[in-house]
């Protein structure tokens, strides 16, 4: 595929390499050297950001798993935040985590512990410059989160990304969020919890619930998070949750 060493089709063909098992190198080593007049003009607009970090966070998760062995199926907690911390990924002359990119570029700025409520401290100049403008929460659905199903992986394009992020959604939501009327009580994934605040909070979560056609448009359910023993966290009051956690 070429490239013509523009920023957006580097992220997206490296992407497709890594999921066709293609040649990769080169295209990490243009990312990692791209001039920074030529990053700005890329990612100018917002679904620019959006569709660049996206294929960059998701090719690289691929590459450093494929890489390395920190990662298998009895990782704990100290070995997932080993993964996602070390700044193992060039752009432009600077060198990211994927944290950098899911909590700092993604999410804007964000703490991963603050359940989407606490600011990330101290961000570089580098994320002020080419983060999203706001958090849009359908990236959570968009990349893979350890303990939760991983989203189908595909290749980003501006002009079509929020269409094909609603897809994610779409997909994620139909495999793991179900509806019990007789108790008025959805149950999700504690992602919705984990990052409630990007979200908007608990009402938040049951609007997008009903964008997506999870819950009816008339009922406001409770809200189940299934935690890690599968005994769900019920969540009730739709009205008076604020910036509560």
């Amino acid at each position: 595929m070429s490239t013509q060493l523009d920023p957006l089709s580097l992220s997206a063909d490296l992407l497709y390499a890594v999921k066709t098992e293609g040649d990769t190198d080169w295209l990490r080593d243009h990312l990692a050297t791209l001039e920074r007049s030529r990053l700005d003009r890329a990612l100018e607009r917002r679904t620019a950001k959006l569709a660049f970090w996206l294929n960059c966070y998701n090719a690289y998760t691929q590459l450093l798993l494929e890489e390395g062995d920190e990662l298998d199926g009895e990782a704990g907690r100290l070995e997932r935040w080993k993964f996602v911390s070390r700044d193992r990924i060039p752009i432009s002359g600077v060198r990211l985590s994927l944290a950098d990119i899911e909590h700092g570029m993604l999410r804007r700025s964000k703490h991963p512990w603050g359940l989407g409520y606490v600011p990330r401290p101290f961000p570089s100049s580098f994320e002020r410059r080419y983060r999203l403008p706001e958090c849009d929460p359908r990236i959570h659905f968009a990349i893979s989160h350890c303990a939760e199903p991983s989203p189908p992986i595909t290749t980003y394009s501006p002009p079509d990304v929020d269409a094909e992020l609603d897809v994610a959604v779409e997909w994620f939501i139909e495999e793991t969020v179900t509806y019990d009327a007789d108790a008025n009580a959805a149950t999700v994934p504690r992602l919705f919890r984990r990052y409630r605040g990007d979200f908007g909070g608990k009402r938040g979560i049951v609007s997008f619930l009903r964008t997506y056609d999870a819950i009816p448009a008339e009922r406001r359910p409770s809200l189940e998070y299934e935690s890690a023993t599968r005994t769900p966290d019920v969540d009730f009051d739709a009205d008076s949750d604020a910036f509560r956690p």
